[in-house]
C-alpha cells in the first residue's frame, strides 16, 4: 500500500487496495485511513454498481437523497450529471452533505463515471482543524450553541440539471433541523465545527444580525487555503469523505461558451449518520 498526502492538512491519495475486496480486514484498513486523513482517494478502481452498494453498507445503512431519484435498479445510487451545454455543477459552494437532515450523512462514496479533459476538481475542508485554529473569541461564542440547517427545497438540488430527476418518492418541502455548531466525531472523540455556508440560517440564542456576522467570519474561516486540500479526477476515481469532519466544494469550472463545455457524470452513495451530539 502506498499513500500520497495531498496537503498538509487533509486528503490521501492511496494505491495498493482493491475496493472490490469487502472482507472485515480490508475495511478495517480503508476506514482507519479515512479516520486519519478525512478524504481519500483510490484511483483505477473498476467497480461496477452491485460492487459500490456492497462497499458502502460496510459503513453503514445506505440513504436515498430526499430530493434526487436514484438508479432504476439501485435507488440508493445518485448519478450525478453535469450536461455539456451545463455551467453549474452539484454541489457548488461550500457544505456537508444534507446536514439538514436530522442524521447528517455519515461518509459518502463518490465514483467518476465520465470526467473532463479540464475542469471539475473538486476541494475539501477539514472541519477539526478549523475547530482548533478558530478565534478564541468566537470559540467562546458559539461552544454549547446550535444552529438551524435547511434544506432549501427540491428545486435548489435540480433546476440546474436537465438530466437529473426528482425522487417523486419524496416530499419536496424543506427539511430544517437543529445541530450544536460544535459536534463530537462519534468514533475518534474530536470537535468538530459544524455549520456551513449552503445550509447553516442561524445560530440559536443569537440576534439575527449578531449571527450572521458569527457566521460570516467562520464561513470565511473555513475556507481558508490552508485548512483544504485540491482533488484533480480521473475516470474510474473512488472517492470516500468522512462528511461529519469535512466540507466540500465541487468547482464549477466549466464554460461552455469558452469552448469548455464538458459532460460529467459520477456516482454517489451515502452512508445514513447519527443525530450530531
Amino acid at each position: 500500500m502506498e499513500i500520497k498526502l495531498l496537503s498538509g492538512a487533509l486528503g490521501a491519495e492511496v494505491a495498493g487496495i482493491n475496493l472490490k475486496d469487502t472482507s472485515d480486514k480490508n475495511f478495517k484498513i480503508i476506514n482507519n485511513l479515512l479516520l486519519e486523513h478525512k478524504v481519500i482517494f483510490f484511483r483505477d478502481q473498476n467497480i461496477n454498481e452491485e460492487e459500490h452498494v456492497a462497499l458502502a453498507k460496510k459503513f453503514g445503512p445506505l440513504e436515498t437523497h430526499a430530493y434526487v431519484k436514484g438508479l432504476d435498479n439501485y435507488p440508493e445510487i445518485v448519478r450525478i450529471i453535469k450536461a455539456e451545454d451545463e455551467q453549474n455543477q452539484w454541489g457548488e459552494n461550500w457544505h456537508s452533505d444534507v446536514s439538514y437532515n436530522f442524521k447528517p450523512t455519515k461518509a459518502v462514496i463518490l465514483k467518476s463515471i465520465k470526467i473532463p479533459p479540464v475542469g471539475g476538481d473538486t476541494c475539501f475542508s477539514n472541519m477539526e482543524l478549523a475547530w482548533e485554529t478558530l478565534d478564541k473569541n468566537i470559540k467562546e461564542k458559539i461552544k454549547d450553541k446550535k444552529a438551524i440547517h435547511s434544506s432549501l427545497g427540491a428545486e435548489f438540488f435540480l433546476e440546474n440539471y436537465k438530466k437529473m430527476e426528482r425522487n417523486i418518492n419524496k416530499n419536496s418541502n424543506e427539511f430544517s433541523n437543529e445541530h450544536p455548531v460544535v459536534r463530537t466525531h462519534p468514533e475518534t472523540g474530536n470537535k468538530i465545527l459544524f455549520v456551513n455556508w449552503t445550509y447553516t440560517k442561524q445560530i440559536i440564542g443569537l440576534e439575527k444580525k449578531e449571527s450572521d456576522e458569527i457566521l460570516k467570519k467562520i464561513f470565511d474561516h473555513q475556507a481558508r487555503l490552508e485548512l483544504t486540500c485540491r482533488f484533480t479526477w480521473s475516470e474510474n476515481t473512488v472517492c470516500i469523505w468522512d462528511n461529519r469532519s469535512v466540507i466540500h466544494f465541487a468547482i464549477a469550472d466549466f464554460y461552455p461558451g469558452r469552448g469548455l463545455g464538458y459532460e460529467r457524470v459520477m456516482d454517489r452513495i451515502a452512508i445514513e449518520g447519527d443525530s450530531p451530539s
